[in-house]
This record gives C-alpha cells, sequence and structure tokens, in this order.
C-alpha cells in the first residue's frame, strides 16, 4: 500500500508491538505480588491494566478479520495472570495487528467494521477509523502502566524513541528479537 495513512498504519502497528514489548519486559522484572498490587489507575493494577489491553486488542482484530468472536473476548477479564503470559499472548495479538495492516490495500481502509459494543447495539466504523482507535486505546493505557511502574522498584522504559530516523539504533535490538522489520517509506 502506498498511501500515507497506509503507511502510518503500518509503522503504528511496529511501534504497538516495540512499546507493549518494551512495557512488558519491564514488567516481567516484578514480582507478583507488585505486578498484582492495588494502584491508582482507571484499572486498580498493572496485571488488571495489560490484561484489559490485550483483550481489547482481540476484540478489534476480531471485528477487522470478521472473526466473530465478538464480546466474548472479555468472557475472561484476566486471561493471563502473569506477566509472562502476557509476553507471549500479546506479541501474537501484536503480530496480528502488524499482518493485519501490511495485508491492508487503499480500499480496505474504508471497509465498513462492524464493533458490537457493551449497550448491545452493532455499531459501524470504517477500517482506518478502527486501528486508529485501538492505537491510541493502547497508547492510553500503557501510559497508565508506565506511570504504575513508577511507584515499584521497577524503572519504567522509554516508548517514544520509535518513529524518528534518529531513534533507529534505539530500537534495533528490541525490533530483532521480535522478528519485525523496519519499514522503508521510499520502497513501500
Amino acid at each position: 500500500m502506498t498511501s500515507t495513512t497506509g503507511y502510518f498504519l503500518r509503522e503504528l502497528a511496529r511501534n504497538n508491538a516495540w512499546s507493549n514489548y518494551r512495557l512488558l519486559k519491564s514488567c516481567a522484572q516484578l514480582t507478583q505480588a507488585a505486578f498484582t498490587a492495588p494502584r491508582t489507575g482507571f484499572f486498580p493494577s498493572i496485571q488488571m491494566t495489560l490484561n484489559h489491553i490485550l483483550t481489547v486488542d482481540w476484540f478489534y482484530l476480531d471485528a477487522l478479520e470478521e472473526g466473530g468472536l465478538g464480546r466474548s473476548v472479555y468472557d475472561n477479564a484476566i486471561p493471563c495472570t502473569s506477566a509472562k503470559e502476557l509476553i507471549a499472548a500479546q506479541r501474537l495479538a501484536d503480530q496480528r495487528l502488524i499482518d493485519f495492516c501490511d495485508a491492508l490495500t487503499e480500499a480496505q481502509l474504508s471497509k465498513p467494521v462492524e464493533l458490537l459494543r457493551a449497550d448491545g447495539k452493532t455499531y459501524i466504523d470504517r477500517t482506518d477509523r478502527v486501528l486508529a482507535h485501538l492505537l491510541v486505546h493502547q497508547i492510553h493505557h500503557r501510559g497508565q502502566v508506565h506511570a504504575m511502574l513508577s511507584g515499584t522498584t521497577v524503572e519504567p522504559p522509554q516508548l517514544d524513541e520509535f518513529l524518528l530516523a534518529t531513534d533507529a539504533p534505539l530500537r534495533a535490538t528490541d525490533l530483532q528479537e521480535l522478528g519485525i522489520f523496519e519499514l522503508d517509506m521510499w520502497l513501500s
């Protein structure tokens, strides 16, 4: 896909995976007690917030892929009890998002997506808007976990050194560990 929107969605999907990876790597250094401890945030623990990020990923990816699971992805609010479990599950969800964005065509950006909301109603929105919403949602809640980590013995990781060319050396090792290749805007 050659559009600017398509390029940035592909790049932001990679940024999302990188940010989740760095944050979860830091959270994996916590004891289980610190991981589940009550904290100030929309969800009252690091564990609950990270699980929310994951289940919301599942919800939107399922809607985008027309998988039919709908709200059943929320049946278990804490599908991953440890940071180690979350690392594996989030990595799979992040790769699904990258694969979905990489496969998008220009025409698919405006394709309608059905979203069954908590009020029981189905709403329709565009693929590009659903993806943008999902990515912003992730940033919002990662920021909360980042703040929660500040109250632990684990230093919160840097999460904003991804998009600039000068950031390339800062993200290279993580991307290699994740098996994610970088995009070249001029070759896409």
